[in-house]
């Protein structure tokens, strides 16, 4: 069941929409209680696969698919109540964030929390482009969404 309030599981889901589910699960419950908009794009070369946006609520949940349905992430903006780990939310600010968590790294425009490959929050222009270290993000500056997805490769310490 899809819940603005459920808990956001790193590597799982948000919303009650889980990754590496397909869309064809949640169609029914998608089209029968929300405000849909769902958008064709393409990933740059050199793969150009297609994929597709499903924004519902106006972005309250927001995920993305392959062109045969795969969920490949799940986010959510501002307007979504769940929480990650019963403190982490949509909306709070990067003071509120650093305070709640152990360790913080900025990777391609987002935050990673305690060495978590499994959710994201994002920052905001032009945030997303010019810090370098959390050091240089206001602690007043809003962090409005979040997303859950396998971020794995990114960590440098994997094996």
């Amino acid at each position: 069941m899809i819940d603005i309030y459920a808990d956001i599981k790193s590597y799982t889901s948000l919303g009650g929409i889980e990754i590496n589910q397909y869309v064809d699960c949640y169609s029914s419950e998608i089209y029968g209680y929300f405000n849909v908009v769902v958008k064709e794009y393409a990933i740059p070369y050199p793969s150009n696969e297609k994929m597709f946006g499903y924004s519902l609520n106006n972005g309250v949940i927001v995920f993305s698919t392959t062109a045969d349905g795969k969920i490949l992430s799940v986010g959510c903006n501002e307007a979504y109540k769940g929480k990650y780990k019963d403190k982490i939310y949509s909306g709070m600010t990067m003071g509120e964030l650093v305070a709640l968590t152990s360790n913080q790294k900025i990777l391609n425009g987002t935050i990673i929390i305690d060495d978590d490959y499994g959710m994201a929050l994002t920052l905001p222009s032009p945030y997303n482009e010019i810090a370098d270290y959390i050091s240089h993000i206001p602690h007043d500056l809003e962090l409005n969404e979040i997303y859950v997805s396998d971020y794995s490769f990114w960590d440098l310490n994997r094996k």
